[in-house]
């Protein structure tokens, strides 16, 4: 079954769902009101004396029966709603009808990145937000620090093992897609792995012990009260505990204070880690994750629920009811030593459940990508040392755009032949190539599969200038907005890694002579230092480029064909210099006069 009849199917079955809820629901308020009329009946009967007062209560139970039961099946509405809602987004990325509707991640934008900006990896339509389902900020922050940074091919191989065994747990990813809804405004990372680093200073045990036994006194000496003992045992036992709490206010006040939010958030956090635990893993990434969740023994749901019942019993204090018991059994500050030593055993470990949540749904994300594209391969890895930098993709196409419209091309650069210098008219598919290479990269060393046939590559630093604009509040033109970044892009083969570079329009906002001349220099600086990459141009003056590096340069180009006063691409990679521009003929399709 295709991933389109799946999520099909599971949204009709959710459909289904909701609609016999709803039904049901409805007959709920029907009967609810008919219950909530019998009752005022009943009551009125049962004041007028015309009816035995305990028969009223029946109507009552009643009502209460059906109030319960009616939460439940809203309970069961609201779920299936979500879960419709998650399969029916699903469908829209699988039509190519997802943007703008998604996690765009607009927070990681960062102007300064050599290639994020150029290549859409954050913003609304961007990378980020086709393979995003992240529900924490932390697993949001890590597949973005993946689509920002190449990782080690041990690394990378280990993330595709992963994400093929996520690959098909369709009931897992939406399970996690809804118990995050909460968790992505509702728990602060940093705060709680913060919180669980501080030191526990509240945890010696004499004081526990010493602040069991005054309670249990004071208990004993109270019942003593009661039974015709004297009252001045209360009274010393009562004496003891004010000079106990006076001593240790400080800190129960402290500990007491700081547990709440934390406490809160940590809730929050074990309903995913509880799914999270519920799965068996082969692959050695996910089983390594999983194991490195437990603390002594326990998985991280079972020591966040010891933690929280130490925060119910502090809510119970807070009743009226309860709170001089409370106080005269010193629990307060039973709990805040209990919840102090629970900090020394498990805080520290808090920022690691953070953090493996985090690396889980970063993979998740990434598998669910691979499980909607089934056709998308994972690419070769192929060691820089073995025949140098190298990008070898066969039929690539841009994850971007809807698979029925994408078309594909076959683009070799290797340490022999680096360099691509791609001509053609305007919207003749020049850029998209760019980005599709560039976007491909950054799938690949992220550990995803890649939209093409096949893709061989080496390890490769990722440097574009094609997305350049000016500013005013920089003062910058766009000329030099572009040099600035073409340094930048320069300054990366002094990396490690080999440089991808990526130029559209090389230097296009000066004149054609400069132009020629601080191109040339460019990019034969680029090639001489080893980096592979595609630059495109309007000027065929820039063409030439091509003899004078003897060979390590190629000529291609993007055409088109004007038909009925209509321009017509077919987006297909032709080797050679282009012959035809458009330019004139766009300008007078669009009523100018030339």
């Amino acid at each position: 079954m295709s991933p389109q009849q799946e999520y099909q199917r599971r949204f009709d079955q959710q459909q289904t769902l909701l609609q016999a809820a709803q039904a049901l629901s409805e007959k709920f308020w029907r009967t609810r009101r008919v219950l909530f009329i019998a009752l005022l009946v009943f009551a009125a009967l049962a004041v007028a004396g015309w009816l035995p007062a305990f028969l009223s209560v029946l109507p009552l139970v009643l009502f209460i029966v059906a109030i319960v039961r009616h939460q439940r099946v809203i309970e069961t509405i609201e779920r299936a709603t979500r879960t419709a809602n998650y399969y029916d987004y699903g469908l829209a990325r699988l039509r190519g009808a997802w943007m703008g509707k998604g996690n765009a991640g607009e927070r990681f934008k960062n102007a300064a990145h050599p290639y994020a900006e150029d290549l859409d990896i954050f913003g609304a339509g961007s990378l980020f937000e086709l393979l995003c389902t992240a529900r924490t900020r932390a697993g949001e922050e890590r597949l973005a620090a993946w689509l920002l940074a190449p990782a080690m091919f041990d690394e990378i191989r280990t993330r595709q093992q992963a994400v093929n065994e996520l690959r098909d747990k369709l009931d897992l990813r939406a399970d996690l897609a809804l118990l995050g809804d909460a968790m992505n405004t509702g728990v602060h990372h940093a705060e709680l792995a913060a919180w669980g680093d501080q030191p526990a200073r509240f945890t010696a045990r004499v004081l526990q012990i010493v602040a069991a036994v005054l309670g249990v006194i004071t208990l004993a000496a109270a019942v003593a009260w009661l039974v015709g003992y004297g009252r001045q045992y209360v009274f010393a036992a009562l004496i003891a505990e004010t000079g106990f709490l006076l001593y240790v206010r400080h800190e129960v006040g402290r500990v007491i204070s700081e547990l709440e939010r934390p406490s809160r958030d940590l809730r929050l956090l074990t309903q995913v880690l509880e799914r999270v635990e519920q799965e068996q893993f082969t692959s050695s990434a996910l089983s390594q994750l999983r194991a490195a969740l437990d603390t002594n023994g326990l998985a991280p749901s079972q020591q966040i629920a010891r933690l929280h019942r130490l925060g119910e019993i502090l809510d119970w204090c807070k009743n009226q009811f309860f709170a001089p018991l409370a106080f005269a059994l010193l629990i307060p500050a039973q709990i805040a030593i209990a919840a102090e030593r629970w900090k020394q055993e498990c805080g520290p470990q808090v920022a690691h459940w953070l953090d493996a949540l985090a690396e889980f749904e970063a993979l998740n994300s990434l598998a669910g990508y691979a499980y909607e594209h089934p056709d998308d391969p994972f690419p070769e890895l192929v060691e820089v040392f073995a025949q140098g930098a190298l990008f070898d993709g066969q039929q690539i196409g841009h994850p971007l755009i809807a698979e029925a419209r994408c078309i594909r091309n076959d683009v070799k650069l290797t340490a022999q032949q680096s360099l691509l210098i791609v001509s053609g008219s305007n919207m003749s598919g020049k850029s998209t190539l760019m980005r599709t290479v560039g976007v491909n990269v950054t799938l690949a060393l992220a550990g995803a599969p890649v939209r093409a046939q096949r893709l061989r590559l080496s390890r490769l630093n990722v440097g574009a200038a094609i997305h350049i604009q000016d500013s005013l509040q920089a003062g910058a033109s766009r000329f030099y907005a572009e040099i600035t970044r073409l340094r930048q892009v320069v300054e990366l083969t002094q990396a490690e890694l080999p440089l991808l570079f990526l130029l559209d329009e090389i230097l296009s906002g000066t004149n054609s002579h400069d132009r020629r001349i601080g191109a040339a220099a460019v990019i034969k600086s680029l090639v001489e230092r080893g980096a592979l990459g595609l630059v495109t141009t309007h000027d065929l003056a820039l063409t030439q480029i091509a003899d004078e590096l003897q060979g390590c340069a190629r000529n291609v180009h993007f055409q088109d064909e004007l038909k009925d006063g209509a321009m017509y691409f077919d987006y297909r990679m032709h080797e050679g210099i282009v012959q035809r521009s458009n330019a004139l003929e766009l300008m007078r399709a669009v009523g100018l006069d030339v």
